[in-house]
């Protein structure tokens, strides 16, 4: 989630102070990963930077408080019009980490899946324990079951795919999956795959 766009947004309802954004971000976003004051006043000072927010002034009480600039809310609206980017070219540092140890020699793999099973169950059940049960009643509680809802259904995908990861490793003799390293030298430039498929 972007905390920059969160901020902004609701620096759109109103001015605020860093404290009260802090809150007001909890609220909206159920409060399952407070942000510490300090990534607060980070972010304004970027927006700031950026044009997109401004100082507007401290109260009596030493308040200093921000507010969204024109800039600010075109910004907000095209995030809010825009889907968010998930891209499948990333790395995934789990995908990457049971794929380089399914072919190693030497690796029980099926031990740093159950490895990783174990942490993921333990997740799913800490997620599961903030699922807000049937309808929500206020604004509040709504955010609090959108952001649950999401974790529990990432932890449980990511526990359908370590299946699959089983599945397709029981297909395979295990000495079959080892690779030992070449004694190919590879060239500078492009890796020779990008050659072979711009060929074929």
């Amino acid at each position: 989630m972007s905390v920059r766009q969160s901020l902004l947004a609701i620096l759109d309802q109103g001015p605020c102070y860093g404290y009260q954004l802090r809150a007001e971000f909890d609220r909206r976003t159920g409060a399952l990963r407070p942000l510490n004051v300090g990534q607060i006043y980070n972010t304004l000072d970027r927006l700031e930077r950026d044009g997109l927010a401004r100082n507007s002034g401290s109260d009596d009480q030493g308040h200093v408080y921000w507010e969204i600039t024109d800039a600010g809310r075109a910004d907000v609206r095209r995030w809010l019009d825009s889907p968010v980017a998930r891209t499948t070219t990333g790395r995934d540092e789990l995908a990457m980490k049971i794929a380089v140890a399914a072919t190693l020699p030497g690796v029980e793999v099926a031990e740093v899946i159950r490895t990783q099973r174990a942490a993921s169950l333990a997740l799913l059940e800490e997620a599961a324990d903030e699922i807000v049960p049937g309808r929500a009643t206020d604004a509040e509680e709504l955010a609090r079951a959108v952001v649950a809802d999401a974790r529990v259904f990432a932890v449980e995908a990511e526990l359908r795919w370590l299946d699959r990861v089983e599945e397709r490793l029981a297909q395979h003799p295990e000495h079959a999956l080892a690779l030992e390293l070449s004694t190919e030298r590879p060239k500078r430039g492009r890796p020779a795959r990008d050659a072979a498929v711009a060929a074929g």
